[in-house]
């Protein structure tokens, strides 16, 4: 949902709470739980999971490399987990021309860092630059040049804008702070 006016532009950045992520999350503890029970299960004896006996599986080798693949899982998943209850790279980009001021806000990993917070100048803005990379993994993103600072990304790799999209979205703000638009 973005919040535009005349003079003020904020546009809310997703960061890891996505379907997707949650999705795939779910899938992988599913799968790791799933190995590591089995790994268990040969190594115990005990059968934990019906529909798989552990009398066919040895402990070693595929019972170790099984409860192996289970814990390095769960501990992927967990960490998964964690970035998606924290919600990494969540945040806004905030366009203000009546105080001349531009603010980029993203949420990090729990720490000193946690919270980004860039504040410049609208002056100082360059240009709007497009970057575009096609191919099997096409690529798009959206950056502005600051003097002295360098191209900072508006948009994520993975966002999967269309090229009539991100076209639009950069004439939008290119048109909004008054600049112009570099790259294709």
């Amino acid at each position: 949902m973005k919040c535009r006016s005349k003079h003020i532009w904020i546009e809310p950045i997703t960061g890891s709470r996505k379907r997707s992520n949650f999705g795939w999350t779910f899938i992988l503890f599913l799968g790791s739980f799933g190995f590591f029970l089995v790994g268990t299960s040969s190594y115990l004896g005990r059968n934990w999971i019906s529909f798989f006996p552990f009398q066919q599986i040895f402990f070693f080798p595929q019972g170790v490399v099984m409860s192996f693949y289970g814990i390095a899982g769960l501990f992927i998943s967990a960490y998964l987990w964690c970035t998606i209850s924290w919600n990494v790279g969540s945040g806004y980009d905030r366009f203000d021309q009546k105080e001349g001021i531009v603010c980029l806000f993203r949420w990090g990993f729990p720490g000193r860092n946690r919270r980004l917070f860039l504040r410049f100048l609208i002056k100082d803005i360059q240009s709007v630059r497009l970057e575009g990379k096609e191919g099997i993994y096409a690529r798009r993103v959206l950056y502005i040049d600051i003097r002295g600072q360098g191209a900072l990304p508006l948009t994520r790799t993975d966002e999967n804008l269309t090229p009539g999209e991100i076209e639009q979205k950069a004439a939008e703000l290119a048109y909004f702070l008054r600049v112009p638009i570099e790259g294709f």
